[in-house]
């Protein structure tokens, strides 16, 4: 963002950004109640504190005590003001329901850098697909088992993609039938599958 070239504490200036987005442009644009702002700063709230596995419009709707319809509501006019991201699962047979990542660095207004790390890294990969208007899902297990995180969709083939940290490996992919496979991770090992996930953001 051009201010934090200025600013030493770019946080605190983020922060009153949101919240003139959240309390003054989105209600003059969808004419939201004054109690619908509050509920929408709410959902913004809860996705930012919680992990990124599963946040979606059922977890946002009982945590915010809204109707699921005002959770998509409000999660669709949060993805217009760039501060959501939700993505949606791959596969016919599985909720369709998105997990809903964030516009980085906005997670660090509600989580400390050490905590957050893990959704701000998939928060910067699906930005970086988002950018370049790539098509991918996030991938979801029907039985709890490990899976990698995305599925990317090019010509020439999908691409499933993990991210993390330095102890990824290939036991995420056990179950997997695509052949083109990529973790992406905060380390300078580098190998056949294993890349820098800074790397993203050259796409």
């Amino acid at each position: 963002m051009p201010f934090s070239l200025e600013e030493p504490d770019v946080l605190p200036v983020l922060a009153n950004i949101i919240q003139t987005v959240i309390q003054r442009d989105i209600p003059q644009i969808a004419q939201l109640r004054t109690d619908e702002v509050a509920s929408l700063g709410k959902v913004l709230n809860f996705v930012g504190r919680s992990a990124v596995d599963g946040v979606n419009y059922s977890s946002v709707s009982r945590n915010v005590g809204i109707t699921k319809y005002k959770a998509e509501q409000y999660i669709r006019l949060l993805e217009k003001a760039f501060l959501l991201n939700p993505v949606f699962p791959a596969g016919t047979n599985v909720l369709r329901e998105p997990k809903v990542l964030m516009y980085p660095p906005v997670r660090l207004l509600y989580r400390d850098y050490p905590d957050a790390l893990g959704g701000l890294r998939e928060d910067f990969f699906a930005l970086m697909l988002r950018i370049q208007g790539a098509e991918f899902n996030y991938l979801k297990s029907t039985r709890g088992s490990k899976i990698p995180d995305f599925l990317v969709r090019e010509r020439e083939g999908s691409i499933v993609v993990e991210i993390g940290g330095r102890g990824k490996g290939h036991e995420q992919f056990k179950g997997i039938s695509e052949k083109k496979r990529l973790i992406l991770t905060h380390s300078d090992r580098i190998d056949k599958m294993r890349k820098p996930l800074v790397l993203a953001g050259f796409l």
